[in-house]
């Protein structure tokens, strides 16, 4: 038995013996989990513009964006691999999740929490490391669920993390110079809450 496979009943047996959080567990792995990433995407653009650097502001704008080419780039990769959900090649496991015949691997929500994470870290390292705690937890809550191997979710957040920062460090250069384009027009309070004398060219690494 492989080491993911036993990392799986452990965690399932851990969920058999916890009745009373798998309603948690489930809605936090479905609904709740795409909420609260939304929420910390929603944070992360707010304190961006609070600041007088555009790399910050670029970094949260792109987010997203990275998001979603994140979740584009893995499904023909989680078709290629087609791998069959842990409760349908074992019944006995404890699932309280709707039953997919999608392919799991690797896992659209960790992939999501990846490439959210890795590019909030440039927004600012303490949103970085909440963000990085729910994204923990989301993967733990996937396979608590039996939606997904502790493989799955742990190549899912690598995956979606490398794809949002290649591609972030690809269009860094002409999202800032987009973002300095708009600084003077209507849109500004979308971009900055700084004075316009305050506002400065992105350092070479934000923080």
């Amino acid at each position: 038995m492989t080491i993911n496979i036993q990392l799986l009943l452990a965690i399932n047996a851990f969920a058999r013996s916890t009745p009373w959080l798998q309603p948690l567990m489930q809605f936090y792995a479905t609904a709740g989990g795409f909420v609260v990433f939304a929420e910390l995407m929603l944070v992360g653009w707010w304190l961006a513009r609070r600041r007088p650097n555009l790399g910050a502001v670029a970094a949260a704008l792109w987010t997203p964006v990275g998001m979603l080419l994140a979740l584009a780039i893995n499904q023909p990769i989680s078709a290629m691999f087609a791998e069959r959900r842990p409760y349908l090649m074992y019944p006995n496991l404890v699932s309280v999740a709707q039953h997919s015949l999608a392919p799991g691997f690797p896992s659209d929500h960790a992939v999501l929490a990846g490439a959210v994470t890795a590019t909030l870290f440039l927004v600012s390292r303490q949103l970085g490391c909440w963000t990085a705690l729910a994204a923990a937890l989301m993967a733990f809550a996937r396979v608590y669920i039996a939606e997904a191997y502790p493989s799955d979710v742990l190549i899912g957040l690598l995956l979606g993390a490398v794809i949002s920062l290649v591609g972030y460090l690809v269009v860094r250069v002409v999202l800032v110079r987009l973002l300095r384009m708009a600084d003077p027009t209507i849109f500004r309070p979308l971009i900055t809450a700084t004075p316009r004398a305050r506002l400065a060219k992105p350092a070479a690494r934000v923080v």
